[in-house]
């Protein structure tokens, strides 16, 4: 008798690494995270600027209601330093079956610690968990090194394939270790 996989929950369930605790975004986190996401250095490979208060607020709010495709989960968390209790980023997947397309964005001062690399490594690991997924998609400006070597630890590598002048990166999953 053939078994059907239990319908992914729209709330994505929380996870952990090491040192970030990875929270289910909501609205309440715009002002504290507007703060983080404030240095335009943020925006040279993905361009746009940093959001205001309220329109990131705005925005979690059309993120938390999810897509409005019923196969599609939009699933996002923002990046809790255990340590001292500050947010420091975000992690995000759009996942349609064993698919997931993922992202990343730590705020310029908590930088150059490896905190985009273990954020993805444990969302990668969450999304096979949690959501059964066997395959991960980036999107990397060609020219962002650091993203790149976090999508390398991620398990994902560059392809053929390009959209809107990044290059696609793409990997079956295999769980990465999580630091």
């Amino acid at each position: 008798m053939p078994t059907t996989a239990a319908p992914l929950p729209s709330t994505p369930p929380r996870f952990t690494t090491a040192r970030l605790d990875a929270l289910p975004l909501e609205p309440a986190y715009a002002e504290e995270m507007a703060a983080v996401l404030a240095d335009p250095a943020l925006y040279v490979f993905t361009g746009g600027e940093p959001p205001a208060p309220a329109a990131l607020r705005a925005r979690y709010e059309r993120q938390c209601a999810g897509s409005p495709d019923p196969g599609e989960r939009w699933w996002n968390w923002v990046l809790r330093v255990r340590e001292d209790g500050s947010l420091a980023g975000y992690v995000q997947a759009t996942v349609r079956g064993p698919r997931a397309e993922i992202a990343w964005v730590v705020g310029t001062p908590w930088q150059g610690r490896g905190y985009a690399s273990e954020a993805a490594q444990g969302l990668a690991a969450h999304l096979v968990s949690a959501g059964g997924v066997r395959e991960l998609v980036a999107h990397i400006h060609p020219d962002h090194a650091a993203s790149a070597a976090v999508a390398v630890a991620a398990g994902l590598g560059p392809t053929g394939g390009w959209e809107d002048g990044e290059r696609r990166w793409a990997g079956s999953v295999t769980v990465p270790p999580v630091p």
